[in-house]
C-alpha cells in the first residue's frame, strides 16, 4: 500500500521520498527517491524537510513526530494495521497511538476501534486491488472444482490472527468430503523455503503447492480458483479476499473486522463468525451449489471492481490537505 501510495503520489506532481535503513528491501516497483540511512535504523535527523512526514509503524511513530517538532513537517501516521492487538510490545504501540493526532486509517472498523481506544478518529483510505487482477474468463464448468487459501509464513508469531491451522483442518475434512475437488495452499516460495510450518503444508500431498512469483502469476492462479477461502480473523482491511473477488472466484471468509467494508453475507460471499466454525459448512455449500457459486463470484467480482488505487490515492490526498488545512 505504501508503495501504490508514494507513485500514485508521485504521478500527481508531488514529491515523494522514501526513507529507509540499508538493509531495507524494496519488493515492488517503487518510482520516487530513495533515501538510505547510515545507521541500521532511522534517526529524526536523517528525515528531510518536508511539508508532510508519515510514519508507517509504531516504532517510526515518535521518530517522525521529532522530526515534526524540529520543524520539518506535519507528521501523518498512516495505521496499516493496529499492533497493540497482536505484536509482542504491546505498552509501546499502545502509548504511540496517544503521540500524533493525524492518523490515516484503512476501514470503518479500524477507525472505530482506534476511536474507542484513543478519542482519535482517523481519516479512511481504502486499500485497493492491483490492476494485474482480473477475471480471465477461462473458467470451464466442465473441469474440477478449485478450492483456495492463502498461507503465511507463522514462525516469528506474526501470522497468529490468519487462523491457518483452521484452514488447515477446514482443507482436509473438505478433501475427504470432495475428494475430485482441488485444494490450493498459496504461498510465496521464499516464505516456504524459510519456514519448515509452511513445507510441511504444503508438503501434504491431499493439497496442490502454488508458489507465485509476482502478480501476474497469482492472477492466474486465483483465476483458476472457484472458491477463495479466508480464515483471518482480524485485519484492518482484508486484500486477499478482494483480489480473488476481482479474479472472479466466490468468497467464503471468517469475519475478520476490516473485511466488513466489502463483504455483504449471502449478497457476494458467505461469512461467518470464526466461534460458528462454518467455514466447512460455507465451502461445502459452495462446491454444491454451482448457481449460488456464480451469483456470489458475480456480485464479488462487481465489489471489488470498487477497490482501485487511483481511488485509494486520492483519498490519501484528501486527508493529508485536511491534516495541513487544520494545524
Amino acid at each position: 500500500m505504501l508503495v501504490e501510495l508514494a507513485n500514485g503520489l508521485s504521478q500527481k506532481g508531488y514529491d515523494v521520498a522514501v526513507v529507509m535503513p540499508p538493509q531495507g528491501v524494496i519488493e515492488y516497483p517503487l518510482h520516487v527517491s530513495v533515501i538510505r540511512t547510515k545507521g541500521q535504523s532511522i534517526t529524526a535527523d536523517e528525515i528531510p524537510v518536508s511539508d508532510v512526514i508519515v510514519s508507517n509503524f509504531y516504532t517510526l511513530t515518535p521518530i517522525c513526530e521529532q522530526a515534526s517538532h524540529a520543524g520539518k513537517g506535519i507528521h501523518v501516521r498512516i495505521s496499516l494495521c493496529y499492533e497493540p492487538v497482536f505484536l509482542p510490545d504491546h505498552e509501546a504501540s499502545f502509548k504511540s497511538y496517544h503521540i500524533s493526532k493525524n492518523l490515516v486509517v484503512l476501514s470503518n472498523w479500524q477507525q472505530q476501534l482506534i476511536k474507542l481506544n484513543h478519542g482519535i478518529e482517523g481519516s479512511i483510505v481504502p486499500v485497493g486491488v492491483s490492476g494485474n487482477f482480473c477475471n480471465l474468463g477461462k473458467r470451464r464448468s466442465s473441469k474440477r472444482l478449485e478450492v483456495s487459501g492463502i498461507v503465511r509464513i507463522q514462525e516469528g508469531g506474526y501470522s497468529w490472527h490468519r487462523e491457518q491451522e483452521y484452514l488447515i483442518e477446514t482443507f482436509r475434512a473438505l478433501k475427504e468430503k470432495y475428494p475430485r475437488v482441488i485444494f490450493n495452499l498459496i504461498s510465496p516460495p521464499n516464505e516456504v523455503i524459510s519456514s519448515p510450518t509452511l513445507h510441511q503444508y504444503h508438503s501434504n500431498r491431499s493439497f496442490q503447492s502454488l508458489r507465485p512469483r509476482d502478480d501476474m502469476q497469482l492472477n492466474r492462479f486465483l483465476n483458476k480458483t472457484d472458491i477463495f477461502v479466508s480464515s483471518s480473523t482480524y485485519d484492518t482491511a482484508s486484500l486477499p479476499g478482494l483480489e480473488a473477488m476481482k479474479c472472479g472466484a466466490a468468497l467464503a471468509t471468517v469475519y475478520s473486522g476490516g473485511n466488513m467494508d466489502y463483504c455483504r453475507h449471502g449478497e457476494n460471499c458467505l461469512l461467518s463468525y470464526r466461534h460458528e466454525n462454518m467455514l466447512f459448512e460455507h465451502v461445502s455449500t459452495l462446491i454444491e451449489n454451482a448457481q449460488l457459486r456464480q451469483k456470489l463470484a458475480i456480485e464479488g467480482e462487481k465489489e471489488a471492481s470498487k477497490w482501485t488505487w487511483d481511488r485509494s490515492v486520492d483519498l490519501f490526498e484528501v486527508a493529508i490537505k485536511g491534516f495541513m488545512n487544520r494545524r
